[in-house]
């Protein structure tokens, strides 16, 4: 790994952003991050803020940190084993200020049919635990919990048309 040099003439000041640059990179090469993460974290550690973008560039490019790279890591963890759908998936990614065509493009690799299969599921399991006064009782639950997980209405309605 190539470290850039700093352009203060401080020791303190360029040891602790060589300290913060080697912490950062090894926070990195752990699991996926992305820009937002690591901007915190530097924040905590209490990097001095002119460092900040200096280090999350030098991330950047040395590809440390990707953003497509973290939000398709994020979309198939998210779905897979928290069995969010794509509506709240793409929430939490915003929140995170990932661009809108990273996140789409990252939710077009969820497969529909195993999306589907997986909303059906879901609603299978929920229903054996519910408790409900009648048809239309059992329909609006089964419908508010998977909006809930994230799924959009018309796979919902079609999860529940394949129920017993």
């Amino acid at each position: 790994m190539r470290t850039p040099t700093s352009t203060t003439h401080n020791s303190a000041n360029t040891r602790t952003y060589e300290q913060m640059l080697f912490k950062a990179s090894a926070y990195c090469a752990t699991a996926e991050h992305c820009e937002a993460d690591v901007r915190t974290k530097l924040q905590t550690w209490a990097c001095a803020p002119e460092h900040i973008d200096k280090i999350i560039d030098y991330l950047k490019q040395e590809n440390f940190l990707n953003e497509q790279r973290y939000c398709n890591a994020f979309v198939r963890d998210k779905f897979r084993f928290n069995q969010w759908g794509k509506t709240k998936i793409a929430m939490m990614l915003r929140t995170k200020n990932i661009a809108e065509e990273t996140i789409a493009e990252a939710i077009e690799q969820i497969d529909d049919e195993t999306y589907q299969q997986t909303v059906t599921t879901l609603l299978q399991t929920k229903l054996k635990g519910l408790k409900y006064r009648d048809e239309y009782d059992r329909k609006a639950k089964l419908i508010r919990f998977a909006q809930g997980r994230g799924f959009e209405y018309g796979i919902i309605a079609a999860a529940i048309e394949q129920l017993p």
